[in-house]
């Protein structure tokens, strides 16, 4: 039984309390869609590393279920290949997307392929920021807390996380997220120096967890590793990435923001692996692997420092929860009604994007519920639809990789639809070898085929 302290409860309200005050001070009325999406493109070097850290690393219970399930796989597939892709990222795009001067993915699809695979992509890329597994952690742990309804602790995650956005837009994305970048960290630190202090190191955990939890391998197949890695692609086709991109004040601000992440989304993965790996030595039977952080702050920290805790992992997830219901809410009114009605002006855009901030959050809740483990959402969106979005993405900047716009409308559709069969019918060969075969990998096969034929002109499909 999880128990909290007058002392953590103030804690937490006075977090929750700061978190609105700054969103809705930080809110105004904008002059523009510019303004309103993209803070006028105005993001220093400061401001872009504190919101870049803080959204990209927003799974904290996911990763604390992954670390109890898997060890120091964990850190293998959700931390090193992340660090790479992002590097690349940095190196040969972040300034090619800034010097665009667009709004999001699609609009630079639109630009290079047309309306059709601009709509598609649109439709690819509000699935892939759903804000779902984030609004899934968020009122898990608002259930254990306050004991109230999963469905009502759903709904005051939302409210959370999305009221100062639809007046404020990114500017309040921005600032809430600085702000939560400095609690994720203090409350990750102290848990770790207690751990380290009170239950001792690597002997500690060496002697109380399974072997294959120290191996970066673990005891997962190659298949499973190679595909966790693709779904690490996803970091050239992320929709935050590029959204930061576009906001910042020049291109080497882009570049060298993402490159100074890394070295603190490095520090922030240690502190989390580690402290997962100390609730799996502590915990070895866990019902739901997912609460390991809540057990292991109930076990090893005192009334208020818990508390310090808790607010820490609120702010990891809040600050990927927001950005994503905005990312999303962009998607709806510059990707979905702009592009359907290209007559909107600036007010209509900021309006439809407000109202998108709620249908986000509404289709959430009802994933959340479908859905109730955070690594199987990011397991399956990433697997099926990564693949039909990212040769789109590259061969756009880049224009000797461009094929067809038919062909590229056609290339994505097949990777989504491929994947998403064998996905369903996959089961059929459990006892096969056939079995070991990942969806994203069918997916990502059949694009690059497809890519590949549009290259060498195979197809004379006209544009």
């Amino acid at each position: 039984m999880i128990s909290f302290s007058f002392e953590d409860i103030a804690v937490l309200i006075i977090f929750f309390a700061l978190l609105l005050l700054i969103g809705f001070l930080s809110s105004k009325k904008s002059k523009d869609a510019t303004d309103y999406l993209l803070a006028g493109r105005n993001l220093n070097l400061f401001f872009f590393v504190l919101v870049t850290v803080s959204t990209w690393y927003g799974g904290i219970l996911g990763v604390g279920e992954f670390t109890y399930r898997y060890g120091l796989l964990s850190w293998f597939t959700q931390g090193l290949p992340y660090y790479f892709f992002a590097f690349l990222f940095a190196v040969f795009f972040a300034k090619k997307i800034r010097e665009a001067s667009l709004f999001t993915i699609p609009d630079k699809l639109f630009e290079v392929y047309g309306k059709n695979v601009s709509l598609f992509s649109a439709v690819i890329v509000f699935i892939l920021v759903s804000p779902a597994p984030y609004l899934l952690m968020t009122a898990t742990l608002m259930k254990e807390i306050f004991h109230i309804d999963f469905l009502l602790a759903l709904i005051i995650s939302f409210i959370l996380s999305g009221s100062y956005l639809i007046r404020g837009g990114f500017r309040s994305n921005v600032y809430v997220d600085a702000f939560q970048f400095f609690v994720m960290f203090v409350g990750f630190i102290i848990a770790a120096v207690i751990c380290f202090s009170s239950l001792g190191g690597t002997e500690f955990l060496s002697a109380n967890l399974p072997s294959s939890h120290l191996k970066f391998t673990g005891d997962a197949s190659p298949a499973f590793i190679i595909v966790w890695f693709l779904i690490a692609l996803w970091t050239f086709a992320d929709p935050g990435f590029h959204q930061r991109a576009y906001a910042a004040k020049n291109g080497n601000i882009a570049k060298w923001g993402i490159i100074i992440s890394i070295f603190f989304w490095a520090v922030f993965d240690f502190l989390t692996t580690s402290t997962g790996l100390f609730a799996r030595a502590l915990f070895p039977d866990l019902e739901h692997p997912v609460l390991a952080y809540p057990f292991l702050a109930e076990k090893i920290l005192s009334p208020g420092f818990k508390g310090l805790f808790y607010a820490g992992m609120f702010a990891t997830i809040i600050s990927t929860l927001n950005s994503f219901l905005f990312l999303s809410a962009t998607t709806i009114g510059r990707d979905f009604f702009y592009r359907l009605i290209p007559q909107l002006n600036d007010d209509k855009i900021k309006f439809f994007t407000s109202i998108g901030v709620l249908i986000s959050g509404i289709i959430s809740i009802l994933i959340s519920f479908l859905i109730p483990s955070v690594v199987q959402i990011w397991y399956t969106i990433g697997s099926l639809f990564i693949p039909a979005i990212i040769p789109a993405v590259v061969s756009a900047y880049y224009p000797k990789f461009r094929i067809a716009k038919r062909m590229m409308l056609i290339e994505m559709i097949i990777s989504l639809f491929t994947g998403t069969i064998w996905f369903f019918i996959r089961d059929n060969f459990l006892n096969s070898f056939l079995y070991e075969i990942e969806p994203m990998l069918i997916g990502l096969s059949a694009a690059i085929v497809i890519h590949i034929i549009g290259l060498l002109g195979k197809f004379s499909l006209s544009d």
